[in-house]
């Protein structure tokens, strides 16, 4: 069984979805097929057929949830230290092309939210950034062609 690498933030997240899933709306869900099916005929009963539907999606959520919270690695980034990147390090780059600044957290791939700052510990950059330190220049193969990025700033939050 591989383990999932997390942050103690993307597992507590992943543990409320889990509950609001299974407490909420599955009765929820329950309630809309008892409803659906007071209506008659299933065969072509509409509310029915997307209440089943939405049933199945939320089920297979909480089986994928039930499953990465079970093979989580919880990291305490708290107690993490050190000059070289490595998961749960918060980064400051500087793009050497636009001289664009920008931060990432490197979390795990379920907690992962670019528009949050929460980059994956699989993405092409986190990969490049892994063991680098600052005032190191990182290559990165992006798709829009590849980008170069100055390591500033390593801290751990």
């Amino acid at each position: 069984m591989e383990k999932v690498p997390m942050t103690e933030r993307g597992y507590a997240e992943l543990k409320e979805e889990l509950r609001r899933r299974q407490q909420e709306e599955r009765p929820r869900i329950i309630q809309a097929i008892a409803e659906a099916r007071a209506h008659g005929d299933l065969s072509e009963n509409a509310e029915y057929h997307a209440a089943k539907e939405s049933q199945s999606l939320n089920e297979g959520r909480i089986s994928e949830l039930e499953d990465l919270t079970a093979r989580a690695e919880v990291i305490d980034v708290s107690k993490l230290s050190g000059d070289r990147i490595k998961f749960g390090a918060t980064v400051k780059l500087v793009d050497e092309d636009t001289e664009e600044e920008r931060t990432y957290q490197i979390v795990g791939d379920q907690e992962a939210d670019v528009k949050k700052g929460r980059i994956s510990i699989s993405s092409p950059i986190a990969r490049a950034l892994i063991g680098k330190g600052e005032g190191d220049t990182v290559e990165v193969a992006a798709p829009g062609g590849a980008r170069s990025y100055e390591v500033i700033q390593v801290r751990w939050a």
